[in-house]
């Protein structure tokens, strides 16, 4: 059986907060990473992460990086995790602290978190 967060002792809660490929702990610390929005134009104008930054996979994977502080660690999503793992793993080999944030943004709406479209009005997973 796994224990919950709040189960845990409290030497493993540190490290278990600091999972940021929980869209739960991606949430409570967005001052603190980059999230990189790696779907498609259509997918990200139906809704977005607020403050997320997007880079399509295909533009991601050749070379756009410019826009990224390798200071601070970035969490890659798109809608369920799939790309978004392959744009952690090549962040990873250009030397950024890079994260997949698991579920993608269905489990950022799925959690209740703030998905809006570019004029503010809420979002949609598309």
């Amino acid at each position: 059986m796994t224990a919950t967060f709040e189960q845990a002792p409290v030497r493993y809660r540190r490290r278990m907060s600091d999972d940021l490929t929980d869209p739960r702990v991606v949430h409570e610390r967005l001052a603190d990473v980059q999230i990189v929005d790696v779907r498609e134009k259509p997918e990200w104008d139906a809704g977005r992460i607020e403050g997320s930054l997007h880079i399509p996979l295909s533009e991601l994977m050749a070379g756009r990086l410019e826009s990224l502080d390798p200071s601070r660690p970035v969490v890659a999503v798109c809608r369920t995790g799939n790309r978004s793992e392959v744009a952690a793993l090549m962040l990873r080999a250009r030397g950024f602290e890079a994260h997949n944030m698991a579920g993608g943004t269905e489990a950022w709406v799925g959690a209740g978190f703030p998905f809006t479209t570019p004029d503010g009005s809420p979002g949609r997973v598309a």
